[in-house]
C-alpha cells in the first residue's frame, strides 16, 4: 500500500486533471455474467472387471405403440352447489368417477386418469377446452367423502333420526370445472429413452404413474405416494400397540438403457387396527379395560379417523371426545307429540343424556359405554354423539405418528422376504394388478410385461486387508473373522474408569474377558481406575440428573481426566440415559465414552465393543492393503480428502425438531480409514446442508467444510486436498441440481476463502439405499454376491449411475446402493470408480464385514444421529449452545446444538 494511505480522505491519491477537450466515453453496463449451471454428467463408459453373472431384477419392460400422440392435461376445480370450493380430500375421485358415468357422451367416450387432486389427464383432446358439469352423489355421509362434519349437519341425534325418516339418503350437488391446461407429447417418453431428459418427458412418466395409482384406488387400496395397499387382512402384520404393518406394492416407471421399465417392489406402510375403538385404545396405550384408558391422551390419537357406526354402516369422521361420560353428556330433544303448557303448539324440548336416548328412544342396548366419552363426528359448535361401543375404526388409516423400538423392530422382522418369497410376491402382484384391463392405458398404447428383466452384473474381487504383525487376509462373502488377529494399530488404555447405570452386571467378569480379548487384539487394558455404581434412590430422578450425579461421584475420586470411560446402560436400544450422558462426555468434557448393555455379554459381544473402542481412541482395526502401501489409483498419489454428507430428521410425527447435518471427512491422508465429523443443526425438513460455508466476517468462515479443511492439512503434514471426493447420501434425482449447485459452489467458497489461488478437482457422487430396485439369482435361493455391480440396462439412459451390492445380505433381501456420479473433474473410468467404491465399503471400523453403502456415508448417518441425541430439543433453549445464537434458514430460528470438545472433536466418536 505504501504511502497512498496518507493521500486523500478515503486512502487514494488525488485524480490527475482532465485535459479541456476530452469528450467522456459512456460507459457500458457491465452485464453480469451468470455461471453457466452445471448439470450431472454423462455416463463415460461402462466397467469390465470382475466375474460376469446373469441376474434377474424387478423390472417390467413397457411398449408403448401410441408414440404420435399426445396427453392433454386439464386442471380440475371443485364446488358445492354455493360455489364454495370443496376443501376435503377423497371425494375428487367419487365426483369425477359419477362425471364419466354420467356425462360419457360428453367427454367423447374418453378414459382418464385423474390424480385424485387438481390434475386430470386424456390421451387425444376433450371436446372442448372447458367444460362444466354438475353431479348428485348419493348418501354422503361421511368427511372422507363429503367434508361435512356430522351425520346430517345437526347438533342432535334425535335430528338427525327425523331427517332419516324423512329422506332415506343424504344427497350433495357438486359441480365439476375441467379447463384445458397444457399439452405433453408422447413423445417426450422416446426421447427420455434416447437420454434427452425434458419437463414433458418427466410429466409423461408422471401421467402413467397416475394412471397405475387410479387403477389401485379403484379396486379401494390405499395410496401412498407411489406404493398402493389392498384392504385384505392376510398382508396385515400387528406391530403391537394398536399398529399394524401392511404389505403392498410401490409401482414407477422409468427411463432405462434398455427401455421404459415398469419397476415394482414390495412396500409396507403402518395403518391403525381396524375394529372396536375401544379394542385399539386399549391396545395402543398398553392397558388392561377401559377404565386405565387416558382419555386426554386418546382424543389426540383419535382426531380425525373414520369410523363406522352400527347400526347404520354410516362413515363418520371424529373431531373429538364428549366432556361428560355417555351415560351423563346430555343435549336438548324437542319432545314429539308433548304441547307446552300454554298449548301454543310449540314443541317442548327435554334436557336428555346420549344413554338415555339410545337405550329408550332408539332401543338398542349398551353394554360399557355408559362411564366412557361418547365419540364426536360433529362441528366445534355443533356436536354430535355417539357411544363409544357403537364405533368401529374403518380399515387402512395410515398411522403416522413415529414407532416406538419395540414396533421398528416387529416391522424390521415382519416386512423380511428371502429372495425368492419376494419374486414370488412380485409375480402374484403382476398376475392380480391385471394391467391389461386398465382402459386409460390401453389408450396410451401401454402394453406391460410380466417377466422379470434379465441384467448381466458383475462381481468385483473382494479387497486384502491388513492387520497387525504384517498379517494380510482375503475377505471371503465380505466377512472376516478377527478371533486370532491383531488390530492393525492398537491402542493401550491407560486412564479409564467404569459407570455402571444397570442393576444386573458382573463387572469383574466383565473386566477381566474385555482384558483378556483386548490383549489378543494387541489392545493393553491396564485394570479401570474405579467403578462408579449409580446409587438406587439415583434412578428416579430425570436422566441429566443422574448424569450430573455421576460425575460428581467420578470428580470427587479421579485425580484428572480420564482417557476413557465405559458406561453401562439398563437397556440396549432407546435408553434415555444415552443423549444426556453422551452430551455430557462430548459437548461438556471432551471424554471419549463407549456404551454397553450388558445383558447378553458373550465374547463377539465384547469383541465389538473393543473395536468401537480402538477406533474411538485413535486407533485402526484393519486397513486396506492398497491404502497401506499407497497404490489406490488417484487417491494414494495426489493429496485426497473424502466427505461423506447426511441429514437426519427427526421422526414423522415431530416436524418441529431441527434437523443435524453431519459432514465427515477423511485425514491423515494417503489413509482412507481415518475419518472425523462436523455436525450442526438446521431448520426441520430440509435436506440441503446449510452451514458449509458460513464467513461471520471478512476472515472468519464459521462453516463445517473451513473446520474440516483445516484438519486434513495438520494431519496430512501440512499437504492441502488437490482432490476432493464428496459421496452424498439421502437426496432425489430432483434435488440432483441442488447438490451440484448450491452445495459443490458453498464447498468451493470455503476453499477459496481459505487460500483464493487454490482449486481442488471435485467428484461428487450420490449414494441412495432408497430406492426400489432389487436384484435376484435366476435359479437360487440366495442373494446376490457381496461385490456385484450393475451399470447396464436398467441403469438412466444417459446418466452416471451403478447399482453396487458390495455386503452379503444375511437376512431378507439385498437392497443394492445406487450411486450417481454427477461430477468427476478427477478423471476415474467407469472401473477405477467403481473399485473405489467396493474398497470404500471394506474400511468401516465398526465391523468385521463389508457394509451396504460406502463408510463415509455411514458415518456421517451415524454422527448425525448420535448427536441429535444430545438432548430432546424441547429442553433446549438458546443458552444451551456453547456458541450461543441461533442459526437460522430463512425462516424459524434454529436451537444451535453444543459443539464438541476440542479433546473430541477430531476423534471417531459416532464409531
Amino acid at each position: 500500500m505504501g504511502d497512498s494511505e496518507l493521500d486523500g480522505p478515503d486512502g487514494l491519491p488525488p485524480p490527475p486533471p482532465v485535459p479541456p477537450n476530452v469528450v467522456p466515453i459512456k460507459v457500458e453496463p457491465v452485464k453480469k455474467v451468470s455461471k453457466p449451471k452445471r448439470v450431472p454428467m454423462a455416463r463415460t463408459g461402462l466397467g469390465n472387471k470382475g466375474n460376469k453373472i446373469q441376474l434377474l431384477t424387478n423390472h417390467f419392460k413397457v411398449a408403448v405403440s401410441n408414440a404420435d400422440g399426445y396427453f392433454f392435461h386439464y386442471c380440475v376445480s371443485l364446488f358445492y352447489e354455493d360455489d364454495r370450493p370443496v376443501e376435503s380430500k377423497g371425494v375428487g375421485r367419487k365426483v369425477l368417477d359419477r362425471v364419466q358415468e354420467t356425462y360419457a357422451s360428453e367427454l367423447a367416450g374418453k378414459d382418464f386418469a385423474y390424480d385424485g387432486e387438481k390434475s386430470l389427464f386424456t390421451v387425444g383432446p376433450l371436446p372442448q377446452t372447458k367444460l362444466e358439469f354438475t353431479v348428485v352423489l348419493d348418501e354422503m355421509s361421511s368427511n372422507r367423502n363429503t367434508g361435512n362434519g356430522s351425520p346430517a349437519g345437526n347438533g342432535s341425534p334425535n335430528d338427525a333420526d327425523r331427517k332419516r325418516m324423512r329422506r332415506p339418503y343424504h344427497s350433495k350437488t357438486f359441480k365439476v370445472e375441467l379447463s384445458f391446461a397444457a399439452k405433453i407429447p408422447m413423445q417426450a417418453i422416446g426421447n427420455a429413452l434416447r437420454g434427452q431428459e425434458s419437463e414433458n418427458s418427466q410429466e409423461a412418466l408422471r401421467v402413467l404413474d397416475i394412471i397405475l395409482r387410479q387403477h389401485a384406488a379403484k379396486q379401494g387400496c390405499l395410496l401412498v405416494r407411489q406404493s398402493f395397499f389392498h384392504n385384505n387382512p392376510k398382508n396385515f402384520a400387528d406391530l403391537g400397540g394398536g399398529v399394524l404393518g401392511c404389505r403392498g406394492f410401490h409401482s414407477s416407471f422409468r427411463a432405462t438403457q434398455g427401455g421404459l421399465s415398469l419397476n415394482i417392489d414390495v412396500s409396507t406402510s403402518m395403518i391403525i387396527q381396524p375394529g372396536p375403538v375401544v379394542d385399539f385404545l386399549i391396545n395402543n396405550q398398553g392397558v388392561r379395560d377401559p377404565g386405565g384408558i387416558d382419555w386426554a391422551k386418546a382424543k389426540r390419537t383419535l382426531k380425525n379417523l373414520r369410523i363406522k357406526a352400527s347400526p347404520s354402516n354410516m362413515e363418520y369422521k371424529i373431531t373429538g371426545l364428549s366432556e361428560l361420560p355417555c351415560d351423563r353428556q346430555t343435549f336438548s330433544m324437542k319432545q314429539r307429540n308433548g304441547r307446552d303448557a300454554n298449548g301454543d303448539g310449540e314443541p317442548e324440548m327435554i334436557e336428555m343424556t346420549i344413554t338415555d336416548y339410545f337405550v329408550n328412544i332408539r332401543r338398542m342396548e349398551l353394554v360399557y359405554s355408559g362411564p366412557l366419552p361418547c365419540i364426536n363426528v360433529g362441528k366445534p359448535k355443533r356436536p354430535t354423539y355417539i357411544p363409544i361401543e357403537l364405533c368401529t375404526l374403518v380399515s387402512l388409516q395410515r398411522y403416522t405418528k413415529a414407532l416406538s423400538v419395540q414396533q421398528r423392530s416387529s416391522l424390521v422382522e415382519k416386512s423380511r422376504q428371502k429372495p425368492q418369497e419376494r419374486m414370488a410376491a412380485l409375480t402374484e402382484a403382476m398376475k392380480t394388478n391385471n394391467y391389461d384391463a386398465e382402459p386409460a392405458l390401453r389408450a396410451s398404447g401401454v402394453t406391460i410385461s410380466s417377466q422379470f428383466t434379465q441384467v448381466e452384473g458383475r462381481v468385483l474381487q473382494p479387497p486384502r486387508l491388513k492387520f497387525g504383525k504384517g498379517e494380510d487376509f482375503t475377505p471371503r462373502n465380505g466377512r472376516w473373522n478377527i478371533s486370532n488377529k491383531v488390530f492393525v494399530e492398537p491402542i493401550k488404555v491407560e486412564r479409564w474408569a467404569i459407570v455402571n447405570f444397570s442393576a444386573r452386571c458382573d463387572i469383574r467378569g466383565l473386566v477381566r474377558d474385555l482384558t483378556r480379548l483386548g490383549e489378543q487384539k494387541g489392545m493393553m487394558i491396564e485394570p479401570p481406575f474405579d467403578v462408579f455404581e449409580e446409587s438406587p434412590q439415583s434412578r428416579r430422578a430425570p436422566p441429566p440428573a443422574r448424569v450430573e450425579e455421576m460425575f460428581q461421584q467420578i470428580r470427587a475420586k479421579l485425580p484428572g481426566a480420564p482417557q476413557f470411560l465405559l458406561c453401562l446402560l439398563p437397556e440396549r436400544k432407546n435408553c434415555n440415559i444415552y443423549g444426556p450422558w453422551k452430551k455430557k462426555n462430548l459437548a461438556d468434557l471432551g471424554i471419549v465414552t463407549q456404551c454397553a448393555a450388558p445383558s447378553r455379554v458373550n465374547d463377539n459381544y465384547l469383541t465389538n465393543v473393543l473395536l468401537k473402542i480402538n477406533a474411538k481412541l485413535g486407533g485402526l482395526n484393519s486397513v486396506l492393503a492398497i491404502e497401506h502401501s499407497c497404490s489406490i489409483p488417484f487417491v494414494s498419489k495426489v493429496p485426497t480428502m473424502i466427505l461423506g454428507m447426511d441429514v437426519s430428521h427427526g421422526s414423522p410425527g415431530q416436524s418441529d425438531i431441527p434437523s443435524v447435518a453431519a459432514v465427515v471427512s477423511s485425514r491423515h491422508w494417503p489413509s482412507i480409514s481415518r475419518y472425523r465429523a462436523s455436525v450442526r443443526t438446521q431448520s426441520p425438513k430440509v435436506e440441503m446442508v446449510d452451514n458449509l460455508f458460513k464467513p461471520i466476517s471478512d476472515t472468519e468462515d464459521d462453516g463445517i467444510i473451513r473446520e474440516l479443511l483445516l484438519d486434513f492439512y495438520t494431519s496430512s503434514k501440512k499437504r492441502k486436498p488437490e482432490q476432493i471426493i464428496i459421496f452424498r447420501d439421502g437426496v432425489s434425482e430432483s434435488q440432483f441440481n441442488q447438490v451440484l449447485n448450491i452445495e459443490l459452489d458453498q464447498i468451493i467458497e470455503a476453499c477459496k476463502f481459505l487460500d483464493e489461488k487454490w482449486s481442488p478437482k471435485f467428484t461428487v457422487i450420490i449414494a441412495q439405499k432408497n430406492h426400489h430396485s432389487k436384484f435376484f439369482q435366476p435359479n437360487s435361493p440366495d442373494n446376490v454376491p457381496p461385490g456385484t455391480v450393475i451399470d447396464n440396462k436398467i441403469c438412466h439412459p444417459r446418466n452416471n449411475d451403478f447399482y453396487m451390492c458390495a455386503h452379503a445380505g444375511m437376512i431378507g433381501t439385498t437392497r443394492p446402493a445406487h450411486y450417481h456420479v454427477l461430477l468427476d473433474e478427477i478423471g476415474f473410468s467407469a472401473d477405477e470408480l467403481q473399485e473405489l467404491v467396493h474398497n470404500l465399503s471394506y474400511v468401516y471400523q465398526r465391523s468385521t464385514t463389508a457394509i451396504s453403502i460406502v463408510a463415509p456415508v455411514a458415518y456421517a448417518h451415524l454422527a448425525a444421529t448420535q448427536v441429535s441425541t444430545f438432548t430432546k430439543f424441547d429442553e433446549m433453549s438458546e443458552t444451551s449452545s456453547s456458541h450461543g445464537g441461533m442459526t437460522s434458514v430463512g425462516s424459524a430460528p434454529v436451537p444451535e446444538l453444543p459443539r464438541l470438545h476440542e479433546n473430541v472433536r477430531s476423534s471417531m466418536f459416532f464409531c
